[in-house]
């Protein structure tokens, strides 16, 4: 059995490589950089990059993460968290088919309704005045559901599904009100961030170049 993620923790990759490390897997991590944050990604002395021949052959899209899988090719990065959760099952997969299904729509729901206006909060005042209304109203929903969840999205446990919200959820930690407003939402990405995996991962993504 093997396993190998591509990209840098610094990328979407931290999704998986916290999974991986929450599942205790053995895995190779092949650190592909985004080709943008190079000067000239395609020099000759470039890092492997996601323009780079060599990684285009597994992920044409150019995107990073991907992984393979026992030779499944995987792109996408709630795909390949789900993926890996189911396959190798414990408490953070989904039990029976509804808390597959629930695993899957906060997935879905992080990616289309939270992580654009989290990512957009980066850019300034009025980037963040923009997203303000929309993430109010999406953590709201989400403070909702931990409460009427014991604290968790699914199962009562954490689980793939705490860990691909968290994950999104994280990039609007420059709007510290909306964490003061949303205190139940701020109190589990803490519980989220404390745990080993997490800490094990964004200990290597600290160390990776800025």
């Amino acid at each position: 059995m093997s396993l190998t993620i591509y990209g840098v923790l610094r990328s979407r990759a931290s999704r998986p490589v916290w999974l991986a490390k929450e599942l205790g897997l053995d895995y190779r991590h092949v650190p592909v950089i985004q080709g943008y944050r190079l000067p000239d990604p395609g020099a000759p002395d470039a890092p492997l990059n996601t323009t780079s021949t060599a990684f285009r052959a597994i992920n044409p899209n150019g995107l990073v993460p991907s992984v393979d899988d026992d030779g499944l090719i995987l792109h996408e990065s709630m795909a390949i968290t789900l993926h890996l959760a189911r396959k190798h099952g414990g408490p953070l997969a989904p039990r029976d088919g509804s808390e597959d299904a629930l695993a899957t729509m906060w997935s879905f729901w992080a990616v289309t309704t939270v992580e654009t206006p989290a990512l957009s909060t980066r850019g300034g005042a009025d980037a963040i005045a923009q997203a303000m209304p929309v993430l109010d109203r999406a953590f709201a929903v989400l403070a909702d559901a931990l409460q009427a969840g014991g604290g968790w999205l699914v199962g009562g446990r954490f689980t793939v599904a705490d860990l691909n919200v968290a994950e999104v959820v994280r990039y609007a930690a420059g709007v510290p009100t909306l964490f003061e407003t949303h205190r139940a939402v701020r109190d589990w990405l803490a519980v989220c961030h404390a745990r080993p995996a997490f800490q094990a991962m964004w200990a290597e993504r600290d160390a990776e170049p800025a």
